[in-house]
């Protein structure tokens, strides 16, 4: 089959990666570094075109496009490509609220009787900054739009929510709805369901690491790493999130006139009363997705497409046993400023260590690779067990260099996760 990859980041190559090693023709828009270096066909249009990319599809004429980012969705993408006659892997605009606006995603949990963390909502900043105050205890204050994973924050107290709301107001568009929630205790999980609109089929559990230094420990980010498979979440708790938190919500967008054909991600948070949702995206996470697909087994292009086409029936997943651990390797500055343009050594070498290497933050120029972005590189290692997956992960971290590098060091160090994201 022929796919259309819409993106550029580290997730956006480890789908075409994916796509490319089950024998599928893929194209790119606009892709990366890596992208590039894989051979594949490139199109040279920005993932928020809607008329640009629907002119390109048009002529292209892909089986599916693949939709990988969050701002697309939001745009309607996906509804304008299926307005064109053609099949689509990502839900349409109206679907994709789910993430989009944390307001609207809290009050559908709230009508579907989907378990989330207590909350309320706010379109007035000073009455947000007053109820923020009047806590007893840590909260979490979000920005209502999409923030590109930043704009989270973990508060321990009063004063620090005050302050997150602050911070969320000076995001722009992004914080002109604030939500304000308890802080949920227990550990984190991201169980990703590929659904038709229908029927619900979830992915392997993965843990990510949101915060930016060791031990949980500085900003909130777009993630530092992740790694799966889940010892602590056992196939009888993917059952009950599946039956008790993705077919209800599947079921209610459906029931609203809004079906939801894509990646349909969970964000949970499992505690001592049962998962709750910390957050719903609308497409496969990242970092998590570098991890999951070198696990899967079977034709991942027979799975989206057959989600596109409503008929998931069809569809069998299967998983390696195997480890899988990604490291991502950031830009100087991140998240909060960035440095760009630095040349990226070392590639080589990190592959010859036996590692993968996501590009995400980059570009290709004059036959070098620069960066481009915060988040780098996605470096995934494998083994059969989650020591052999990190050290080589780790080793081709070591392998490769730009000036300013840096990443954690305690990914998968542990096998529960960190404090709410």
């Amino acid at each position: 089959m022929r796919f259309l990859v819409v993106g550029g980041g580290g997730r956006e190559h480890a789908l075409a990666w994916r796509l490319s090693e089950d024998g599928h023709e893929v194209a790119v828009a606009p892709g990366n570094a890596g992208t590039r270096l894989m051979g594949l066909a490139h199109l040279d249009v920005r993932a928020e075109d809607v008329e640009g990319l629907v002119a390109q599809a048009r002529r292209l004429r892909p089986d599916c496009v693949v939709i990988g980012p969050e701002a697309p969705l939001a745009l309607g993408l996906a509804d304008a490509l299926r307005a064109a006659g053609l099949a689509v892997f990502g839900p349409d605009r109206a679907a994709a609220r789910i993430e989009t606006s944390k307001a609207w995603a809290k009050a559908f949990m709230a009508r579907h009787g989907i378990p989330t963390a207590a909350g309320r909502a706010f379109t007035d900043a000073q009455e947000a900054e007053r109820y923020a105050a009047s806590l007893a205890g840590p909260a979490v204050v979000k920005a209502g739009g999409l923030a590109a994973g930043k704009g989270v924050f973990v508060c321990g107290d009063a004063r620090e929510a005050a302050a997150a709301v602050r911070a969320v107001r000076r995001l722009g568009e992004a914080g002109r709805e604030i939500v304000i929630e308890e802080r949920l205790e227990g550990r984190e999980c991201s169980l990703i369901a590929v659904t038709d609109g229908r029927r619900v089929l979830p992915l392997a559990p993965a843990r990510d690491h949101k915060r930016a230094l060791d031990g949980d420990r500085g900003p909130n980010t777009g993630g530092m790493g992740a790694y799966s498979p889940l010892p602590d979440v056992t196939e009888a708790q993917v059952d009950a999130i599946r039956r008790r938190i993705l077919e209800p919500a599947v079921a209610g967008l459906a029931a609203e006139g809004c079906p939801f054909r894509g990646a349909l991600y969970a964000g949970l948070m499992l505690t001592a009363e049962g998962p709750k949702v910390l957050e719903f995206n609308a497409r496969f996470g990242d970092p998590e997705t570098q991890v999951l697909l070198p696990r899967l087994r079977g034709d991942f292009g027979a799975l989206l497409a057959a989600a596109a086409h409503g008929e998931l029936h069809r569809a069998r997943l299967a998983w390696d046993p195997a480890w899988a651990v990604g490291v991502v390797v950031a830009a100087a500055g991140y998240p909060e400023a960035p440095r760009t343009g630095m040349p990226v050594a070392g590639l080589e070498a990190a592959a010859a260590a036996g590692a993968l290497v996501f590009h995400a933050g980059t570009v290709l120029e004059g036959g070098r690779v620069l960066v481009r972005g915060g988040r780098v590189l996605t470096i995934v290692g494998l083994g059969p067990d989650v020591a052999a997956a990190r050290e080589r992960a780790y080793a081709a971290c070591r392998a490769v260099g730009f000036e300013g590098a840096w990443y954690r060091n305690d990914i998968a160090g542990g096998t529960v996760g960190g404090p709410q994201a």
